[in-house]
């Protein structure tokens, strides 16, 4: 046998023996970086990393149609000074709890969540968001859910369902662990805003939050929000037509987050209704124009408020394909001459107090 040859089959059978090894090993590897992983995370404090400011992001992105880069509309807002962290969750659709944990941000730090509406897409996730809070907080009280005159019936609902799950999880931990006191929500309603007549209806250390009437009719109430703090504003528009309340409480605003409806991409799942005989789909699809905003309508809306940037969430339809990104905002360009971002879940946006720098990052 050639030198050649048997350093060739040395070479084999060390690589071969390599592999088994690995293949041996590679449950221990594993188990060695998750340790490392969850130890890592458990001691981290992601809030202190961020800058003074008002910060805001997307736990979910989309709609009721099933869209893989966007769950059910989420955002968290954090309003930070030094030490000092204000954490409010708005509307909490399905896996919104679960994207915050992937986005990196403790859900027990979560001081109360604000409803737009009741629509089930914008209230689904909320079961599991109050227990996660709970249960990560040792949380001694509900978990404060404020909306309009309405959000007593979704409080009262959602602990009803819970009832059983409470008890079981104070019987298993203890309640000193998962105090019975701090189970599920408390509504804390307000008054419906008047056309015109916006209300506050927060305002602590510093940070103040307006609700804002708007036109989702046959649903109603709904509302959208500002937040205001250390000199930096975000706007939410909740589900709404073009709003002349909205734009009026967006004035000079730095961020909009802004629903967004693409009549002719849905346009495409009406007719597509229409040939299979889904006459319940077809209906729907046509339905559905009439209480939302289009991408260029939201556009004028910015463009006349003065905001600053303008973000799409809340994506209707579903866009599975990233090219299809540039159908949906054909127009806006030339109604709104800020910067414009089609929104994903994990979307992250700083607004550092002091400065009109708007930064953004991807946080999964």
């Amino acid at each position: 046998m050639g030198r050649g040859l048997k350093v060739l089959l040395v070479a084999v059978v060390v690589i071969g023996l390599g592999a088994t090894l690995v293949t041996a090993f590679q449950g221990q590897i594993a188990l060695r970086l998750m340790a490392g992983v969850v130890e890592r995370n458990m001691a981290a404090d992601p809030l202190a990393a961020l800058s003074d400011g008002l910060h805001v992001g997307l736990c979910g992105a989309g709609a009721p149609l099933p869209d893989p880069s966007r769950g059910g509309p989420c955002a968290i807002v954090v309003a930070k000074q030094g030490s000092d962290v204000q954490t409010y969750v708005v509307d909490a659709g399905t896996g919104g709890v679960r994207t915050l944990a992937q986005m990196g941000l403790p859900v027990g730090e979560i001081d109360g969540v604000f409803l737009t509406h009741f629509h089930s897409d914008h209230i689904d996730g909320l079961g599991e968001l109050a227990m996660q809070r709970w249960v990560n907080r040792m949380a001694t009280s509900p978990l404060p859910l404020i909306g309009p005159a309405g959000v007593e019936r979704v409080a009262e609902g959602f602990n009803q369902a819970y009832a059983q799950d409470f008890v079981y999880r104070t019987a298993h931990h203890g309640a000193d662990i998962v105090p019975p006191s701090g189970a599920g929500l408390e509504a804390v309603p307000f008054a419906e805003p008047q056309d015109g007549v916006d209300a506050v209806v927060l305002e602590q250390y510093g940070l103040r939050v307006t609700a804002i009437l708007v036109d989702h009719t046959p649903v109603a109430p709904a509302v959208g929000y500002r937040f205001d703090f250390l000199g930096r504003s975000i706007v939410m528009s909740g589900d709404t037509v073009k709003s002349g309340n909205l734009q009026r409480a967006a004035e000079g605003a730095d961020l909009m987050l802004h629903e967004a409806l693409a009549p002719q991409l849905v346009d495409v799942i009406t007719q597509a209704a229409a040939k299979a005989g889904r006459a319940n789909i077809e209906k729907i699809t046509l339905d559905i124009l009439d209480y939302h905003t289009t991408p260029v309508e939201a556009a004028e809306l910015a463009q006349g408020a003065g905001v600053k940037m303008l973000v799409f969430h809340h994506i209707v339809p579903a866009l599975p394909l990233a090219a299809l990104e540039s159908v949906f905002v054909e127009g806006v360009s030339d109604a709104y001459d800020g910067p414009v971002h089609v929104a994903v879940d994990g979307d992250f946006w700083s607004l550092p107090a002091g400065s009109d720098a708007i930064h953004h990052e991807e946080r999964l």
